[in-house]
């Protein structure tokens, strides 16, 4: 069983990309859903067929979804999400108030997860590829199975740290069977499943889908960033939207053409040693079955898009005394010069004639990088708190 995950920011093609991915699996004899996660629902337009919150059959083998995470969350949420915000009303908030803080936080994200992995382990399909919503969202419903487990913890502590509204929380949810707790104990066991899927590399895989655009870009070197940090297994960079080398002497085509072969380079140094797929930009909009299937035979070739096209994370970060260390997969790369620029959370490095520009996250954008290294085909990058200002020396 696979499930492929295609993240990225709102319009680089994870919609096409996700449709032609299925139609290819499903042309290799493979029994493949896709399914939108996304509010915002474009995948019956790629497919040019009506769409629903169960399953319809496309074509032979494939299968397409929108789920409907308002209506999931009703029916997954409706017989307790009630009792707790009678609780809140009665501790004096407000309807609209109460309403809003009766609903426990990320489980719009959750109820989405929890349904591709429920298809996914129904038996009835061998590969689901799933149409995320943009990155930042995406990297938000992905981090549920980290911090849920938090805020079912603190209110099942809740009668000890808060005594007066212990008593009501008492009497009118946790008291009866069916109550909150008992429901958030289902919701752990359900984290705790999702977070065995999401994390096994031979299950699941996540693919950057980007544009050669610089905003599109340092998003996803983003996006890398945690995903790595989650343990989620990266193993693809879909690059989309390239342009043909001009025939002509248009100023305007040339200097486009020439923009994107930078920023082409920055994709393929910035993610080594991720493999990079690459679609043309197509003169007509990619929809229907037909011109899905040009467009995954432009991404894939020969290759089964449900195969695991890269193991191995492509940062780790780790605690050393004094601080931390970040190391990089860098095969084959000789260190014929070294340079390291730091700026706020972006770390700048040039090995040989590759640049590498790595988003760097919370934990070590205040902190200094010290120095680094090429060991056994991996940069080593040291990064150590900021030296405390030396004290002028009184006269």
């Amino acid at each position: 069983m696979r499930i492929v995950l295609n993240l990225g920011k709102g319009g680089v093609g994870k919609t096409t990309t996700s449709a032609a991915s299925a139609v290819r699996a499903a042309a290799l004899g493979h029994r493949t859903l896709v399914v939108s996660t996304d509010i915002a629902h474009s995948l019956a337009d790629v497919l040019d067929r009506p769409l629903g919150d169960e399953p319809v059959p496309i074509a032979a083998n494939l299968w397409g979804q929108e789920i409907n995470v308002v209506a999931e969350m009703r029916r997954r949420w409706h017989e307790v999400r009630p009792r707790l915000n009678a609780v809140l009303q009665r501790e004096g908030l407000d309807a609209v108030a109460s309403e809003e803080l009766a609903i426990v936080p990320g489980m719009d994200e959750l109820v989405a997860l929890a349904q591709v992995n429920e298809l996914s382990k129904s038996g009835s399909y061998d590969a689901v590829f799933v149409d995320a919503a943009p990155t930042g969202e995406t990297i938000r419903l992905l981090s549920v199975p980290e911090t849920l487990p938090w805020y079912i913890e603190r209110v099942q502590n809740l009668g000890k740290k808060i005594p007066r509204i212990a008593r009501p929380l008492a009497k009118s949810v946790i008291g009866d069977a069916g109550g909150f707790l008992d429901y958030a104990g289902d919701l752990s066991s359900l984290v705790k499943d999702l977070r065995v899927t999401l994390v096994d590399p031979e299950v699941s895989s996540y693919r950057l889908v980007v544009n050669p655009e610089r905003m599109v870009v340092k998003e996803a070197l983003r996006a890398q960033t945690y995903l790595n940090l989650f343990g989620y297994p990266i193993d693809a960079v879909v690059l989309n939207q390239i342009l043909p080398q001009p025939q002509s002497d248009d100023p305007f085509m040339q200097q486009l053409w020439q923009q994107q072969q930078g920023y082409i380079r920055w994709v393929e140094d910035s993610f080594r040693p991720l493999p990079i797929l690459r679609a043309p930009r197509h003169a007509r909009e990619v929809i229907g079955l037909a011109a899905l299937d040009d467009l995954a035979e432009s991404l894939f070739g020969r290759c089964d898009p449900t195969a695991v096209l890269h193991r191995g994370p492509t940062q780790v970060i780790e605690p050393i005394d004094g601080g931390y260390r970040m190391r990089i997969p860098m095969p084959n790369v000789e260190a014929e010069r070294l340079n390291m620029a730091k700026r706020g959370d972006e770390l700048f490095v040039d090995v040989g004639n590759i640049r590498r520009e790595i988003a760097l996250p919370r934990v070590l954008a205040p902190l200094e990088a010290a120095g680094a290294t090429l060991r056994d085909g991996f940069l080593e990058i040291t990064f150590v708190a900021p030296a405390e200002p030396q004290a002028a020396a009184s006269g």
